[in-house]
């Protein structure tokens, strides 16, 4: 049976992830306009424009910065009719992509920097035209990822507060005490789930769920410290303006990762659109 063929548009560090880690269950056509990132890549297919990726794919999973939103939604809505459409942008809301896709079925998901090992926590939310069936598919995509959660979209910005900026929390925190992060204290991690535990109940997830997604983040995040500098991943979390700058503000201030978490959605909500 021919494999499901899936199109990313973007290959930067988070399509790169995905792409890695999902390739030997679908076939993939990629579109990147930058050249130099697809440079001998092997296995993929390359597209050499938006129409052709579009022809061509089932699903099209959108991991392209913001900015560059608006001119492919419009390059894509000649193509959109039938497909399901995957966006991974932060801040990009489904009623905005819906502006450019009219009735698309639409999948926006929030993954964090742990793709890049496997672990991902993606969160998942439905537009308002996706079927049952597809977020099945999404979350099967995003299984090979890492640990898939499905919420409402309205708890999206809470989840990029915690499962996408909580990262930084850790790793700032190592960062500052010289930690080493694959020699950790007794009692650390433990330290770092109750923390952030309390942050994601501050900023609306439920007991159980606020408990499974702190868990989570903290030990694919302690898993990234383990191999790589904790400033550097600190680095890579970290976007110019964007929500994790924001929480590191704040713990840099002294503030707790409460304050923080509030700080990061905050920025998340000034930034959607």
């Amino acid at each position: 049976m021919d494999k499901m063929r899936v199109g990313i548009i973007g290959f930067g560090n988070m399509g790169q992830a995905i792409a890695g880690r999902i390739k030997t269950n679908y076939a993939l056509s990629i579109f990147e306009k930058d050249k130099s990132k697809i440079a001998g890549l092997r296995d993929i297919f390359i597209c050499s424009c938006l129409s052709q990726l579009s022809e061509s794919c089932e699903v099209i999973i959108l991991a392209i910065k913001p900015q560059d939103f608006e001119p492919a939604l419009k390059d894509l809505n000649s193509f959109a009719s039938g497909k399901l459409f995957i966006s991974i942008a932060a801040g990009i809301t489904t009623a905005y992509i819906e502006k450019y896709l009219p009735k698309a079925r639409l999948i926006r998901v929030m993954p964090n920097l742990a793709a890049t090992i496997g672990e991902a926590e993606t969160c998942l939310a439905k537009g308002k035209y996706a079927l049952d069936n597809d977020m099945h598919l999404a979350r099967r995509i995003f299984d090979l990822v890492g640990k898939t959660w499905i919420m409402p979209e309205d708890l999206i910005n809470a989840a990029t507060a915690i499962s996408g900026s909580g990262p930084a929390y850790i790793f700032y925190d190592l960062e500052s005490r010289g930690i080493d992060g694959s020699h950790l204290p007794e009692g650390l991690i433990e330290e770092y789930i109750q923390r952030l535990t309390e942050a994601a109940r501050s900023v609306g997830f439920d007991e159980q769920t606020a408990l499974e997604l702190a868990t989570s983040t903290t030990y694919s995040s302690i898993h990234l410290a383990s191999c790589d500098d904790p400033a550097e991943l600190r680095k890579k979390v970290t976007s110019k303006a964007g929500t994790t700058a924001a929480a590191l503000k704040i713990l840099s201030a002294g503030g707790s990762w409460v304050l923080a978490a509030g700080a990061a959605i905050k920025r998340a909500e000034e930034l959607s659109r």
